[in-house]
């Protein structure tokens, strides 16, 4: 029954979902899925498979899966720019990259002063094109996701690329390991989770003109492990992965419902051609589910 697929824990969670809904799986046989991204012009998703270093297609117009990278040097968190192109981290080579309409791969980052990244993690592209990836140590924490290594900047930071001169600063610098990243519609707030504590947070931070944060008070905690990657939808309200499903945050930081999938979730991504396609990578599948909301188009700030 479709009804057993959601959790109602407050009224407002009655209109993010439909009844008659379900969470299909639409691919399956993963080691660890991770950094969904949706293509509207191919209509199409990718994601990792970290520790079987591959990144896989599933082709929505057809449903087959096949394998869009490999080796993929363990590639974690991807997106989408404003250019139709795929941005990716990468535990392996410790770098942030973008995939070309050509094939080529362009290295965005992968030092900063001098130093080597640790595991760059998730990532996200702003309407100015600036880029905004975290970097905890879980690519060099073991050879499972990647290679086991020391780390050269001794801590794991919060890093924005410069979209005019390319250069990468840290933003935030008081993670134990950040992780998921995502801004609300206008840009003005950034959400960050952190892997590292317990229990499980995200915090909010204002987003200057300039780039800075400032703030960073605790938005939730994850009352079911750790968040790890999540999204917006239209109206603020946080869609956050979480070890018995996707948790639902109403944007004053109630959690109101829940879509419950049988496998710990790593991350997730509107699509669709109506962005109310809920995507979600969850340990070794990945599920989808039709929602009556739309992910946020972000418009800048």
């Amino acid at each position: 029954m479709a009804d057993a697929d959601f959790e109602v824990l407050d009224d407002r969670f009655a209109d993010c979902i439909r009844s008659t809904a379900q969470v299909e799986r639409l691919a399956q046989g993963c080691r660890w899925c991770e950094g969904p991204a949706y293509f509207p012009a191919g209509r199409h998703l990718v994601w990792s498979d970290i520790p079987n270093d591959r990144i896989l297609r599933w082709d929505e117009p057809t449903g087959t899966v096949g394998v869009f990278r490999a080796p993929a040097r363990y590639s974690n968190g991807n997106t989408v720019d404003r250019e139709g192109r795929l941005v990716t981290c990468e535990h392996g080579a410790r770098r942030v990259t973008r995939t070309e309409h050509d094939g080529r791969v362009t290295v965005l980052a992968d030092r900063h002063d001098g130093k080597r990244l640790n595991s760059p993690n998730d990532v996200v592209v702003t309407s100015d094109g600036s880029i905004w990836f975290t970097d905890p140590a879980y690519g060099i924490d073991s050879d499972y996701e990647g290679h086991r290594a020391e780390s050269e900047i001794g801590a794991c930071h919060v890093y924005r690329i410069d979209p005019v001169t390319g250069a990468t600063t840290i933003v935030a610098d008081d993670f134990d390991r950040p992780n998921g990243l995502a801004f609300s519609r206008d840009e003005r707030v950034l959400y960050i989770s952190d892997t590292g504590v317990d229990p499980g947070h995200m915090r909010a931070f204002d987003v200057a003109a300039d780039g800075s944060l400032r703030g960073g008070d605790v938005f939730a905690e994850c009352t079911a492990g750790k968040f790890d990657g999540f999204r917006l939808d239209e109206e603020g309200r946080i869609w956050t992965s979480a070890y018995d499903g996707v948790h639902c945050y109403d944007p004053d930081g109630t959690l109101i419902g829940k879509v419950l999938v049988p496998e710990i979730v790593a991350n997730v991504v509107f699509g669709g051609a109506k962005r109310n396609r809920l995507f979600i990578c969850a340990t070794t599948s990945v599920y989808a589910v039709l929602l009556p909301v739309n992910g946020v188009q972000t418009i800048g700030r």
